[in-house]
């Protein structure tokens, strides 16, 4: 029995079953909540590291005088690689998408490769069928970074202009293939960056080039597709 307005009320045992029942809703909704915050929280986390990993490669791995100095910088920015691909896996996985992490992710992604780029070009490829060249990194460089800069300034001016232009400059599979690719292709530089020693070493400087090559005819292709995505937008 309940009172209100200082008259007694008296509840049915099918009306206390329906509040017992909202409440219980309520209190699983204010935990899912928390659980979202909770695993929104750990991607950003990830992502957060992947940054960290990237200044460390920077700032300290390949200006190492050791000879294991190669071997550090390519487990750092493999470690990296794999990194980014937990961030958006756990992103999917614990449905931990924000506005936030979807700025912070492609950039952390974009600083890495910009950085790995950078520091390839301080020297002549020291393996492979281009060894001693010097200019080939330098342009690959260009290539890449001036698509990454074009395709921010694309996408920021697609999201003024609604949901369909944002949607034609998604991330589609040209897009993933072209990382995929870039990722593979400086690895194996960053490997043979003092030379082939060995049989793998070997490989890899062979492998690098062809998919350098192959990475950057992605990087300006995926751009072409994007920029006939939008191309109606700018009429």
């Amino acid at each position: 029995m309940l009172y209100h307005g200082g008259q007694a009320v008296v509840m049915t045992s099918s009306s206390c079953l329906v509040l017992q029942t909202l409440n219980r809703r309520q209190k699983a909704s204010e935990h899912l909540r928390k659980q979202s915050r909770s695993n929104h929280t750990l991607a950003l986390s990830v992502s957060c590291s992947q940054s960290a990993v990237v200044a460390l490669l920077l700032s300290t791995a390949w200006f190492w005088s050791d000879p294991a100095a190669s071997s550090w910088v390519t487990g750092l920015f493999v470690a990296a690689s794999v990194t980014d691909w937990l961030d958006g896996y756990l992103a999917r996985k614990l449905n931990a998408h924000s506005s936030f992490g979807a700025f912070l992710d492609p950039v952390a992604d974009k600083l890495m490769v910009a950085t790995v780029l950078v520091l390839l070009s301080t020297q002549p490829l020291a393996a492979g069928p281009l060894a001693g060249n010097a200019w080939v990194m330098p342009v690959v460089t260009l290539i890449i970074v001036g698509r990454e800069i074009t395709m921010s300034a694309l996408r920021e001016w697609a999201a003024t202009l609604g949901p369909a232009a944002r949607s034609a400059v998604a991330v589609n599979a040209w897009g993933k293939w072209k990382t995929a690719t870039q990722m593979v292709a400086l690895t194996c530089l960053l490997f043979t960056r003092d030379g082939a020693s060995t049989q793998l070493a070997a490989a890899a400087a062979s492998a690098a080039v062809p998919l350098l090559a192959i990475a950057s005819y992605l990087t300006a292709h995926s751009l072409v597709v994007y920029m006939a995505g939008v191309w109606k937008f700018m009429k």
